[in-house]
């Protein structure tokens, strides 16, 4: 890796172990504190409704200003400050205020940073894995061990384990300080051009769909597991094994991308992912089973970020365009797919345990690979 990519690399790792730590075991968090089903969908609910309001804003200000980096380490010197807030805060209004304004400072720089990221590719976009596989790196480290230390520690050392982890973040932010503003938008492409570009509509709609089969998983799957009589090392280790699959997926997607192309890899993915969500719903007290789900990892996360990426790049070859165009399917999808699949998830949760929300989640994969399809179909014809 370039020495100059190492900087994007350590923002990866730092993030996504954020995220490594929010997702397995926030709900772990929040559920011993004596919240139910409802307050769990609630937070991830609130967290995802941070990726509709904050990316599309805080795209405009970056645009504005000549200073991008510095807009980037104050989002994520404000993530932090507020997440040290749980440590007051665990009940009550102020636990979802708390959550509301994290999840804005949080999710508005991740689009930011990814066009950022793709804009310093440029050409060779097709390397995008390799340096987001350090992210996968981070979540790996944190997911795999958090469990075994809050079965030991206590749940209540969850926010102090994860301040370190939003420190790093904002450090690696502040290394790209001086990163050069990017071209700004031309001003005869209005923003509701990006929404009408042929091919962004399908990809948007396929990948919330996506999003929304992954509701069950990131808001209850530790739970889900806790359910079936797994403990907390099984838990992180099952956590590990998608992870590990995750990396070694990113460091081979740039191939993958190249030789099948972003259309068929992604109907593939989406597949494997309708598959995942039925061995979840119906073998979860198997270890062996989990294991095997787990390592569908790899193609129903990475390979489909991979692969959505390359889309978004041919979609967008314009690089003043991709910074908008990320906070779009950042916020539509995993926004809007993220409010609903949680919603979805903790009403399923309540109704029927883990089983029922992990097969709506496999009903929500198999209605994306249908869209895909269809939409694929009409353009092979519209060319033929």
């Amino acid at each position: 890796m370039p020495a100059d990519f190492r900087r994007y690399a350590l923002f990866y790792l730092g993030y996504y172990g954020v995220l490594g730590a929010y997702t397995p075991y926030i709900g772990r968090w929040v559920a011993s504190h004596g919240h139910g089903g409802y307050a769990v969908g609630a937070m991830l609910a609130l967290w995802y409704g941070g990726r509709i309001v904050a990316p599309p804003t805080w795209a405009r200000w970056v645009a504005r200003s000549p200073r991008p980096g510095h807009w980037l380490f104050a989002g994520c010197l404000l993530a932090a400050l507020i997440f040290a807030g749980f440590l007051r805060y665990d009940g009550g209004l102020a636990l979802f205020a708390v959550m509301g304004l994290f999840a804005v400072c949080f999710n508005a720089v991740m689009p930011q940073f990814e066009a950022m990221t793709l804009n310093a590719l440029g050409p060779r976009n097709h390397d995008y894995g390799q340096i987001r596989m350090w992210g996968s790196i981070g979540f790996l480290l944190v997911a795999a061990s958090y469990g075994w230390l809050l079965d030991r520690l206590g749940d209540d050392v969850f926010i102090w384990l994860t301040l370190p982890w939003l420190a790093l973040t904002a450090f690696a932010a502040w290394l790209h300080r001086a990163d050069p503003a990017q071209p700004p938008p031309a001003a005869d492409a209005p923003r509701d051009a990006l929404w009408r570009r042929p091919g962004m509509r399908p990809l948007l709609i396929t990948v919330l769909l996506v999003q929304l089969g992954f509701g069950p998983f990131y808001v209850f799957y530790t739970l889900h597991l806790q359910a079936h009589g797994h403990d907390g090392f099984a838990v992180g280790l099952l956590w590990a094994i998608g992870v590990l699959c995750e990396i070694a997926m990113f460091w081979q997607a740039p191939r993958l991308v190249q030789r099948f192309g972003a259309p068929r890899l992604i109907a593939a993915c989406i597949l494997a992912t309708a598959v995942r969500w039925v061995l979840v719903a119906a073998f979860a007290g198997s270890f062996a089973w989990m294991a095997l789900a787990q390592v569908s990892h790899a193609l129903s996360f990475a390979a489909f970020h991979a692969g959505t990426m390359r889309r978004m790049a041919e979609l967008f070859p314009q690089r003043r365009d991709m910074a908008a165009a990320q906070g779009l399917l950042y916020g539509f999808s995993g926004g809007i797919g993220g409010v609903l699949g949680a919603g979805m998830a903790a009403l399923a949760w309540q109704r029927g345990g883990g089983a029922l929300a992990f097969a709506a989640g496999a009903a929500c994969s198999a209605a994306a690979l249908a869209v895909h399809v269809s939409m694929q179909r009409r353009r092979t014809e519209a060319h033929a």
